[in-house]
């Protein structure tokens, strides 16, 4: 297990790395508020059921967002990990299938807002059990 942890925390290090240098801010921030959104918005449906929203908007200043546009979509992946490994370690389900959205907007603090809601992604001719492979979204 030892071995296990400090492989993730390698990948956590490298992670928060490359985030301080496409933000020029602190990434562990953004991360925060993306889990803290993730945790304000979970509905507790039975004692072992916890449903959290699966589609989540980054809206960065202008700037920032042009800045990333020329990487495509890696800090969207990014992100996207950053809140798949939360849900695991807290044993969240997902409402739909996880999506990650950056965008260009006007916000408030000048650098980034975060907002989530919960979408249902069933398609019609659903038979099994609901796919949740990680989707990013970078416009």
């Amino acid at each position: 297990m030892g071995l296990l942890r400090r492989l993730e925390c390698a990948v956590e290090d490298c992670e928060s790395a490359l985030l301080a240098k496409i933000f020029h801010t602190d990434p562990v921030q953004l991360c925060d508020d993306l889990r803290r959104e993730c945790d304000e918005h979970a509905v507790v449906c039975s004692q072992h059921r916890v449903l959290v929203p699966n589609d989540y908007t980054v809206e960065l200043a202008k700037e920032v967002h042009d800045e990333l546009a020329a990487r495509g979509g890696e800090v969207g992946r990014q992100l996207t990990d950053v809140l798949a490994r939360h849900a695991v370690e807290r044993g969240y389900e997902w409402a739909g299938p996880l999506t990650v959205h950056v965008t260009a907007a006007e916000v408030p603090n000048g650098r980034y807002r975060v907002s989530s809601a919960a979408l249902a992604h069933v398609p019609a001719d659903a038979a099994g059990p609901q796919h949740t492979s990680p989707a990013v979204g970078f416009t």
